[in-house]
């Protein structure tokens, strides 16, 4: 109950930017908790775009349904790094985005790579 009272003294004192980000966090990993699986992911990315104006949060939805073959664990620490940096830190959306990015395309990388050492795992 102590965790519970924290976090909402720490939702009270920030803007409400931060409180609308933090939010949007909360509501990304209450999804990532229930996390649905899917019966055989594609293969490739899917072309999702990304759009001019996108928040750290609707950009690691956006870039886990592009990458819905990578283990959504392996990139949970890192993603969540980057919405630290963003949200704690105050880097700017676009630069995390940006990283994120990369983050997503070189894990879909080593995805592939292990594809070709052991065709058979998923």
């Amino acid at each position: 109950m102590r965790d519970s009272k924290r976090l909402l003294s720490i939702f009270r004192a920030l803007s409400e930017t931060r409180q609308q980000a933090l939010l949007e966090y909360a509501e990304f990993l209450a999804e990532k908790e229930g996390g649905e699986i899917a019966a055989a992911p594609p293969s490739e990315p899917l072309p999702i775009p990304r759009p001019e104006q996108e928040n750290v949060v609707k950009a690691i939805q956006r870039l886990m349904q592009t990458y819905p073959m990578l283990e959504r664990n392996r990139i949970f620490h890192e993603a969540s790094a980057q919405m630290t940096r963003h949200l704690i830190h105050g880097v700017a959306a676009a630069e995390a985005i940006d990283e994120l990015e990369r983050i997503f395309m070189r894990q879909y990388q080593d995805h592939l790579e292990a594809l070709k050492q052991d065709p058979l795992s998923p």
